[in-house]
């Protein structure tokens, strides 16, 4: 039977459970490894976004499934990822090129795509993946506003698709941070009180100028909902200073700066840790202890449209409404950390990051071990590779270890610690019904206008 017809097959008779399913976060894995290596087992996988960060997401994705076109608005970013295609499974199997998603999305040949593409595109290009009927393996963030979160929820509760975001944390690094949500769902540093996440900040770019737009790159359908510009670079660092490709993650028209790029990653650890040590936890307000712009700011909006704009340093205090506090910050070297997060209880501290987990809590361990299957309990079976474990859902149907309900929620955080300081005033977050109370500017900016022709319909 082929993987297709078997798909369809099992997409009917999961229908009638999916509002289960929904329910049940973190349940997912089966115990079994999946097997991928026959023709028959292995999906058919579109790639849509080929630039720098699709390298790592690609190669991992075609361990398991076969690449049958891939699509970039940067002609050369396609034709790059066409050539590690044809590397990795072979010059002789044939590999399409597009320069429109909506091509492979219009493929009934293939099963799932890999969204690896700017953020302002996320959203509009998963809706109607699932709506193709496609699973979908998306990169963080997966959202440019809340309001955003609130439409991909919709179409995935329809579509019954299975739908990973790629924050790796979950998986991956050691399995350091899974082990750090287990210490504090244990009791093992007493009541958790307070949460410090550093995520880094960004450096000021000066004026950028205009310039001519690069052979091969599509400007007008880059920009997308966006708002028309000019197309803007100047040499310097890695990337260059940029309104495009890496570069666009620092400015507020197309991401939401080190707050959503790495606030993806350890705010949603943070707030997985505190959600299963306190079982109905949720955010509640937000306050701007100290943010910087490298731009004037007016209603919340940078005045100056020719340079970087996100928030270079920032401070944000997050109540929770059962007393607990997470801070936000660019850094915490006053503290005596950088990036990573640190969780305070009434009985301890623990630090965890990419590079180490520390604490009394930690050492504690060696003579008083975490429950034999702590881990597993907490990740719904044996930990995988991110994508191994997108993979195995996809054959199961259950619900990824970084799915959409609680990523909306660390995101909901993410989105609403920018607003606090593009506004610098406290907000109040209702998240029941999700609205800012008594703040109707505020409120607004939970969606953005869309440019004609780019509009999100979910």
């Amino acid at each position: 039977m082929s993987f297709q017809t078997s798909r369809r097959d099992f997409l009917k008779k999961a229908s009638a459970a999916s509002a289960g399913i929904a329910s049940m976060p973190y349940i997912f894995t089966s115990q079994a490894q999946a097997n991928f290596e026959t023709p028959n087992e292995r999906p058919v996988i579109g790639c849509i976004g080929t630039g720098s960060r699709w390298g790592a997401v690609g190669p991992a994705a075609m361990k398991f499934g076969d690449c049958a076109a891939v699509c970039d608005v940067d002609s050369n970013h396609a034709g790059q990822g066409k050539e590690r295609v044809q590397k990795a499974q072979g010059s002789d199997k044939k590999v399409d090129v597009y320069e429109d998603y909506r091509k492979i999305l219009e493929r009934d040949d293939i099963d799932l795509v890999t969204i690896v593409t700017p953020d302002h595109w996320h959203t509009k290009i998963a809706i109607e993946a699932m709506k193709a009927g496609k699973d979908v393996y998306c990169e963080k963030p997966l959202t440019l506003t809340i309001d955003e979160g609130r439409q991909i929820i919709k179409a995935l509760d329809e579509t019954n698709a299975v739908f990973q975001v790629g924050t790796q944390q979950r998986t991956e690094m050691g399995q350091r941070f899974l082990q750090a949500i287990a210490i504090v769902k244990d009791g093992r540093i007493g009541k958790l009180k307070e949460v410090t996440c550093a995520i880094g900040g960004v450096g000021e770019s000066g004026p950028i100028p205009a310039v001519e737009v690069p052979k091969g790159l599509n400007w007008e359908m880059w920009l997308g909902q966006a708002p028309l510009c000019d197309y803007r670079h100047k040499e310097g660092g890695r990337w260059g200073n940029s309104n495009c490709h890496y570069e666009f993650r620092w400015w507020y028209e197309y991401s939401g700066g080190k707050m959503t790029d790495w606030g993806a990653h350890h705010i949603d650890i943070a707030q997985w840790a505190i959600e299963e040590a306190n079982e109905g936890a949720r955010v509640a307000t937000f306050e701007p202890v100290m943010a910087s712009h490298p731009t004037p700011m007016k209603d919340g909006m940078p005045t100056l449209n020719d340079r970087y704009n996100v928030a270079t340093k920032f401070n944000v205090k997050t109540g929770f409404n059962n007393g607990i506090v997470m801070h936000i910050r660019n850094e915490a070297n006053d503290l005596g950390f950088d990036n990573g997060i640190m969780f305070e209880g009434t009985e301890g501290k623990l630090f965890v990051n990419r590079g180490k987990i520390s604490g009394q809590a930690v050492e504690d361990l060696k003579d008083n071990p975490l429950p034999e299957d702590a881990i597993e309990k907490l990740y719904g079976g044996k930990p995988t590779s991110h994508m191994q474990n997108f993979m195995e859902c996809v054959k199961s149907r259950e619900l990824p270890i970084s799915d959409v309900y609680s990523h909306h929620r660390a995101m909901t955080t993410c989105h609403l610690a920018n607003i606090t300081i593009r506004l610098d005033r406290q907000l109040n977050w209702d998240a029941e019904n999700e609205q800012i109370v008594g703040d109707e500017q505020a409120n607004s900016m939970q969606s953005r206008e869309q440019r004609k022709g780019y509009e999100i319909n979910a």
